[in-house]
């Protein structure tokens, strides 16, 4: 019905939070056309690369608002559009609207009364990354119209690992929690609790924490998943410390783990370069030795929720007759304005909470998303590129193992005292920052 149609202006997508224009070199679609989800409606030169600016819904162009050869700023409306897709009613704004209307949540009472409820520490990270070596030199091989050097410079991944075919979840989860184990000095009978965070799990049931849990021996203490995509593992730190600060456990196993490199459409040249698989660990505890946590913001933002999906869960691709999408999807574009936004604001709410300056903080540790982004965030938040901590070149994004894998690779540079800031933000799209004095 036609008052179920909506018309709405659309802007072109940021490619970096320092950016405030970008030129249109050729628009493929005229008044009145009518267009498909993901079809390319123009081809877009800004200050980091010449893209595709991509329809985010089907529908019709009702009007065009600029013409080939124009420079317009990013708050400036570039077509308007009609279209059924509900959720365009909830478009996300551009970018200078959106960092407006993106505010963090506040800080629940529990969080703002921790130092005072006790001291809980991460006493111990670990780590793995299966040994196959997959470079993009390998991969790029499929797209002649793409270089190796290009993919770098977009992605900032020379080369990822992938799990072997007979490598589950589980056994990568195994390795990295005996790693975190060694490091904390502790058995496993010393573990209370267990959470394991993952979007790719062994098996729909049991749990890929039980079957961890079975495989270290541990006795009969709490074992569960919890799913927060690429910020799964810190939430897994939230849910650990709450449980020591509320006295449900003296030591609690955290892991991350993804296996992501049988999910990806190997013709889909947004996703396939980014992934690698990897697990990480940490354990929380209580105590004066270890390394404090000193503050958690989580959040989760739904004006996201399309942003970066997949349709059929676990960690490899059934025999296709679900009739649903196996595979990993990424709305780039939108995407990218997103996260760099919400990573800036993860670390520029987190200096506010502790109290910590932009100097003071000697790594800001990000989920290992795509070095644009992270590149955007620094410039947008204050703090220096030089000081966010990136091995994505070399491992790629492992999803919810990217930051204890990170931990645990500079580990060795760390010195008493310094000030961490873990962030990270995932399909959901959902946020989270943890501050921690080394």
């Amino acid at each position: 019905m036609e008052r179920d149609r909506l018309k709405i202006p659309l802007y072109l997508p940021a490619q970096g939070a320092a950016e405030s224009e970008a030129t249109v070199v050729e628009w493929y679609v005229s008044e009145g056309d009518s267009f498909t989800r993901g079809q390319p409606l123009g081809q877009i030169d800004s200050a980091k690369s010449v893209f595709d600016f991509e329809a985010p819904c089907d529908g019709r162009v009702v009007r065009m608002l600029c013409a080939a050869g124009d420079t317009v700023s990013y708050d400036q409306p570039v077509m308007e559009i009609e279209t059924s897709d509900q959720r365009m009613g909830q478009w996300i704004p551009p970018a200078a609207e959106t960092a407006r209307t993106m505010p963090m949540p506040a800080p629940a009472e529990s969080q703002r009364g921790a130092s005072e409820a006790g001291r809980t520490v991460i006493l111990g990270v670990g780590g793995y990354l299966p040994s196959r070596v997959v470079t993009t030199s390998q991969l790029v091989a499929a797209f002649p119209n793409l270089s190796a050097d290009y993919v770098f410079q977009v992605t900032g991944v020379r080369q990822r690992r992938w799990a072997e075919e007979h490598e589950r979840p589980s056994d990568m989860a195994y390795q990295a929690s005996l790693q975190a184990l060694a490091k904390a000095g502790l058995a496993c009978d010393d573990i209370d609790a267990l959470i394991l965070a993952t979007t790719t799990p062994d098996v729909a049931m049991p749990s890929t924490a039980c079957i961890l849990q079975e495989r270290l021996g541990l006795k009969n203490v709490p074992a569960f998943d919890l799913n927060a995509a690429c910020s799964g593992w810190l939430y897994a730190i939230a849910v650990g410390r709450s449980m020591v600060l509320a006295g449900m456990a003296r030591t609690v196993l955290t892991v991350g783990v993804d296996v992501q490199s049988r999910l990806l459409d190997r013709s889909d040249q947004i996703t396939c370069f980014l992934f690698g698989d990897g697990a990480g660990a940490a354990v929380v505890g209580a105590g004066e030795h270890g390394h404090r946590i000193c503050q958690v913001i989580l959040g989760s933002d739904p004006r996201g929720i399309d942003m970066a999906r997949r349709d059929e869960p676990g960690y490899f691709v059934s025999n296709g007759q679900s009739g649903r999408d196996p595979w990993i999807r990424l709305n780039g574009q939108s995407l990218f304005r997103f996260a760099a936004e919400s990573f800036a604001a993860l670390v520029s709410d987190a200096l506010t909470r502790t109290g910590w300056s932009a100097e003071q903080t000697r790594w800001v540790i990000p989920h290992q998303a795509n070095a644009r982004i992270l590149k955007a965030a620094a410039k947008r938040c204050g703090v220096p590129f030089d000081r966010f901590y990136l091995n994505l070149d070399r491992v790629g994004n492992t999803s919810s193992a990217s930051i204890p894998l990170a931990l645990v690779e500079v580990e060795s540079q760390l010195k008493r005292g310094d000030k961490l800031i873990l962030c990270s933000v995932g399909a959901g799209v959902t946020t989270a920052a943890v501050a921690v004095e080394w």
